[in-house]
C-alpha cells in the first residue's frame, strides 16, 4: 500500500473557530440538536420530489460555502442533515452558518 503525504493546507478561519453563543442560539430554536461533534436536523416533506429538491438546494448552498454536510434521505420524504467540520472533527462557525442557510432553504 502506498501512502501519499499531503501538504498541510490552511483552513478558512470560520472552520477553526466556534462562537458558542451563536451555536447556543441556533440550538435554542429546537430544530437543530447537538450530537457529539456535529449538529443535526431532520426535515420532512410532502413527498420524494420535495425532499430531493431540498437536497439539491442544500447541495448548491454547500458548494457556495465550500462546506459540505452529510445528507441522508430516509423514508423517501425525510432528509437528515449532519454538519461537522471534518478537518477539525468539531463544530465550527462554518457549520452554524450553513445550518442557518439551510433553514432558509427549507
Amino acid at each position: 500500500m502506498r501512502w501519499v503525504a499531503l501538504a498541510a493546507m490552511a483552513l478558512p478561519e470560520n472552520e477553526t473557530r466556534l462562537d458558542e453563543a451563536t451555536l447556543a442560539q441556533l440550538l435554542a430554536s429546537g430544530a437543530w440538536r447537538r450530537d457529539g461533534n456535529a449538529i443535526t436536523r431532520t426535515f420532512t416533506f410532502k413527498g420524494f420530489k420535495g425532499a430531493i429538491a431540498f437536497v439539491n438546494r442544500t447541495a448548491e448552498a454547500a458548494n457556495e460555502a465550500n462546506h459540505h454536510p452529510d445528507i441522508h434521505i430516509e423514508n423517501y420524504r425525510t432528509v437528515r442533515i449532519v454538519l461537522t467540520t471534518h478537518a477539525t472533527h468539531a463544530i465550527s462557525d462554518a457549520d452554524v452558518d450553513l445550518a442557518r442557510r439551510i433553514d432558509e432553504l427549507a
